[in-house]
């Protein structure tokens, strides 16, 4: 049998022993104050995300590929953050992508089992063809999860980035990683329920390695989401305003834009900020790397910091 009694993610909390018995109000209450913990604990490991964020940004520069991998609540957060890379960042689907153990089935039906094999982590990357140029990113609140574990073995043999996400400080899955992002959140609310605070410390430092790794791409300018997909009515609406906002134009000159560029708002904008026509502003884009910044003159034009 395991011996987890020494993992920080499966301490008791004191703060909560009594959580059982007192009103609701009190209890969610409790929740609420132990969910405080989770932003600062992030903010201790800071410089350690951003030199993963500026890792990943350099292997996806050279045609690299992003890989999420984890069990139970931590696989799933993984899928989550790279399911919504293409609608946000119009990225292709191969680039950010979310292993789990168990397979796509462990998203909605817990495959417990299935963490405890590194040969599956490893598998799973081989049907991916793991290259160097790639970067994987194991989480594991306990930190000792075997099939993330594996995946970080395999990944290193093969010379890709390797980066860990855990709550356990010294653990198995950070040895075995490049960088490792172990974010101290303290004891659950609940003992050993890490799809709590575990959780949403994880899935903070996820947004930020995706969110982050975009804006250095190229597909943020100030704080818009210029490379956004406009696949439904809701989001049509927000690349109009995101026109808008970058260049100061009107509503009609924003949609007329759009429509000539087939709803790619960066293009749109570079179209109305230069005054040229769609297939002038996509070259330009392509000649610049997708860099808006880089295609504006020095005076600017500079709608999007300006306003």
């Amino acid at each position: 049998m395991l011996n987890l009694s020494r993992l920080a993610t499966e301490q008791r909390n004191d703060r909560t022993t009594h959580i059982d018995h007192v009103s609701t109000l009190e209890m969610v209450r409790m929740m609420n104050e132990e969910d405080s913990h989770v932003a600062i604990a992030v903010q201790q490991i800071l410089p350690d995300i951003a030199r993963a964020i500026d890792v990943i940004t350099a292997r996806l520069k050279k045609g690299g590929r992003l890989f999420y991998m984890g069990s139970g609540t931590s696989g799933r957060l993984g899928v989550l953050d790279a399911a919504e890379c293409p609608p946000t960042f119009s990225t292709a689907p191969e680039l950010v992508q979310g292993l789990i153990a168990g397979g796509q089935a462990a998203m909605f039906t817990a495959q417990e089992g299935a963490e405890d094999s590194e040969y599956l982590g490893q598998r799973d990357l081989e049907n991916k063809r793991l290259a160097a140029c790639d970067v994987v990113v194991a989480l594991s609140a306990s930190g000792r999860t075997p099939y993330a574990i594996g995946g970080l073995h395999y990944a290193r043999s093969v010379g890709a980035a390797t980066i860990a996400l855990d709550c356990s400080p010294h653990s198995h899955l950070g040895s075995c990683a490049d960088i490792d992002l172990c974010v101290l959140p303290g004891p659950e609310i609940i003992t050993g329920s890490t799809r709590l605070k575990a959780g949403t410390a994880q899935k903070m430092i996820l947004n930020m390695l995706s969110t982050g790794t975009m804006i250095r791409l190229g597909k943020v300018y100030g704080n818009l989401m210029v490379d956004v997909k406009a696949s439904n009515q809701k989001l049509e609406d927000r690349a109009c305003r995101i026109v808008m906002a970058a260049t100061g134009c009107t509503e009609d000159t924003a949609l007329t834009a759009l429509e000539a560029s087939q709803g790619q708002a960066k293009t749109a904008i570079v179209m109305v900020l230069l005054e040229v026509p769609a297939a002038a502003a996509a070259s330009l884009l392509a000649k610049a790397g997708g860099y808006i910044d880089k295609v504006l003159p020095p005076d600017g034009k500079d709608g999007a910091h300006g306003l």
